[in-house]
């Protein structure tokens, strides 16, 4: 049940992450300046252990949408 749970969340984050692939993804680097005004989406990592890619779709100040991928400690693992 867990494998088809953390399959359909993979599946999910693939279609997003193919939807996005179509514009410009913003990679961060340390201390860059961010003008974020509103968080539209973040991709879902709750399934997946260990660091993964995250991307982040924002409006900044002037209306403008970007999306920006970072790295994140996915929140997937446990000891059961």
């Amino acid at each position: 049940m867990r494998l088809l749970h953390v399959a359909i969340s993979i599946a999910a984050s693939l279609l997003f992450s193919a939807q996005v692939a179509a514009q410009e993804i913003t990679v961060y680097r340390y201390g860059m300046k961010l003008d974020i005004k509103r968080v539209i989406n973040i991709s879902d990592t709750s399934h997946i252990c260990g660091v993964t890619s995250s991307i982040m779709t924002y409006e900044d100040t002037d209306g403008n949408v970007h999306h920006l991928q970072y790295q994140v400690h996915g929140g997937g693992c446990s000891d059961n």
